[in-house]
């Protein structure tokens, strides 16, 4: 009896020290990064029927939140040029993809940071038009369907009218109880998506970034360094530094704080790296040169994502046997032809072009000149040369196509692309119409003839990092047709358009006068030899 007595309070005293044990050892809930749980803020328990009232309930902790996102570009879309004085951003330029936001605000302005901007009477003024979410959403839920003018759909609506097709309603309750930092989706919701769709404008830039490997990119590398947006893009008061309009071409800085130095621009290579980054001495001899980005991105779309190269808008239009609008796809699945946009062309793991870049672009804007030639028209023009101490050799994509000119006015035209009126292209295929109604509503001035222009503009590569073993080899740039063949102003060895004739016979002349020598001296020596013997 002593004994069971005994192992029996052993027995308890062993499993009370175990359970202590494990309670000591039991891991601590996982808490998420952020000091807040928005689902607890009684302002966030209710429904939600618009975003302006998710803003509403927003500002009431962030009060200053709207205010400051009334300064910066990606609310005004709109940019200065401090070299060219050009007043630039979406509402100002014309490009070569879907030409214009002007008159196509309802589609296009699912990518603003507002909610409601649909025509020139949006109020820039108003808080509650901010969208928070569209930065904030953690859920990965959030949308802004096209021609809905940036507000997202609560509710089941068929959309357009009478079409059948449903635009499925989304719960801003649920979203906006789970908000967090921006993310490469969120940020890669509009600009992955720029030129109307998955990877087609910048060619650096598409949804393989969301979650990209080493080989793709070295700084985004989910298993590696997992940067976000923003840790390049390290923003103050919701400004967000890397103008594409006035990039940093040639940053002469030392790398410094984020958050201390906020004079430098922090989105540059230099501002994390340096000026000498490389081991090698004479890598480091070509950084007062080449951008970073020129060695360090041998190609773009490489994550399995084409880019558009070419747009040719003269060709939409067409109809099919049964006379209605069609679509054709090429081996890979992409569209190649649609009836409502023309024909594309579609490229992955392309090699950029290069040029000299020194910051300054200039923009071919509406009503500006120009004359149709058997060259191309620069949309926009990258200044630079190897002369001008402010260039660097820059990796580019140059995107070409076809859009449509005024031959009386000698300018290129806005066009009503989207819309449910009747003037629309989209609805019925008739470029007077489109031209006559996207040249009012811009208030411009227009002929009221229209022609096809060639057109082509330029793109700065600076994502898709690559790991430094897959760089751009030396042998590649030195080399007859190698990748600079086209670039001027400097000379590079073993550069084809760098051969000279005549120095070459020089240089093997010298040579053969060398080996004489050598070999006359040894003769000499070889018979002064013998004779002293």
């Amino acid at each position: 009896m002593r004994i069971h007595f005994i192992q029996t309070v052993l027995l308890a005293a062993i499993l009370a020290t175990t359970a202590a044990h494990g309670a000591a050892d039991a891991a601590p809930d996982k808490l998420g990064k952020s000091t807040a749980d928005h689902s607890k803020f009684k302002e966030l328990n209710r429904t939600f029927d618009s975003g302006p009232e998710v803003t509403k309930a927003c500002l009431s902790c962030h009060t200053e939140a709207a205010k400051q996102i009334h300064q910066t570009q990606h609310w005004k879309w709109e940019f200065i040029n401090p070299d060219t004085k050009q007043v630039l951003g979406k509402k100002h330029i014309v490009n070569n993809f879907c030409t214009s936001v002007k008159t196509n605000e309802a589609a296009c302005n699912s990518c603003h940071i507002g909610y409601g901007w649909k025509d020139d009477k949006f109020d820039f003024n108003s808080e509650e038009n901010v969208d928070c979410l569209v930065c904030h959403d953690a859920t990965g839920k959030y949308r802004k369907p096209s021609g809905f003018a940036g507000l997202p759909v609560t509710k089941d609506t068929e959309f357009p009218a009478g079409s059948g097709k449903i635009v499925r309603g989304i719960n801003l309750t649920e979203i906006a109880q789970k908000v967090g930092p921006t993310k490469r989706t969120t940020c890669g919701a509009c600009h992955f998506n720029g030129g109307g769709g998955d990877g087609v404008k910048h060619g650096d830039l598409d949804s393989s970034l969301e979650a990209p490997n080493k080989d793709l990119d070295v700084h985004m590398d989910v298993d590696g360094n997992n940067f976000s947006c923003a840790t390049c893009h390290k923003t103050d008061v919701h400004q967000v530094p890397g103008s594409r309009y006035a990039p940093t071409a040639k940053d002469k800085n030392p790398a410094h704080l984020r958050g201390k130095d906020n004079k430098y621009n922090p989105a540059t290579c230099q501002s994390c790296h340096g000026q000498a980054p490389h081991q090698q001495a004479k890598l480091n001899d070509h950084t007062n040169k080449l951008a970073c980005q020129t060695c360090h991105i041998p190609a773009y779309a490489r994550g399995g994502q084409p880019t558009k190269m070419w747009w040719d808008w003269s060709t939409a239009g067409k109809l099919d046997k049964d006379g209605k609008p069609y679509t054709e796809k090429d081996d890979d699945g992409y569209d190649s032809y649609m009836s409502i946009k023309g024909n594309f062309v579609w490229k992955e793991n392309v090699q950029p072009e290069y040029v000299w870049f020194n910051g300054t672009v200039h923009y071919t804007l509406v009503g500006d000149k120009i004359e149709k030639t058997d060259k191309p028209t620069q949309i926009n023009r990258f200044e630079g040369s190897a002369t001008d101490g402010k260039s660097m050799i820059w990796p580019i994509k140059m995107f070409r196509g076809k859009q449509i000119y005024d031959p009386i006015n000698k300018s290129l035209v806005i066009t009503h692309l989207a819309g449910n009126d009747d003037t629309a292209f989209w609805k019925n295929l008739d470029w007077e119409k489109a031209v006559t109604m996207g040249m009012a509503k811009a208030n411009t001035n227009f002929s009221g003839k229209f022609d096809f222009i060639e057109t082509e503009s330029a793109w700065p590569i600076t994502h898709m990092v690559a790991p430094k073993e897959k760089a751009v080899a030396c042998v590649e740039c030195h080399t007859s047709n190698g990748r600079l063949e086209k670039i001027g102003g400097i000379y590079m060895p073993g550069r084809g358009s760098d051969h000279a004739r005549w120095l070459e016979i020089i240089g093997w002349l010298a040579a053969a006068l060398t080996l004489l020598g050598v070999a006359g001296h040894g003769l000499i020596r070889v018979i002064a030899s013998q004779r002293n013997r």
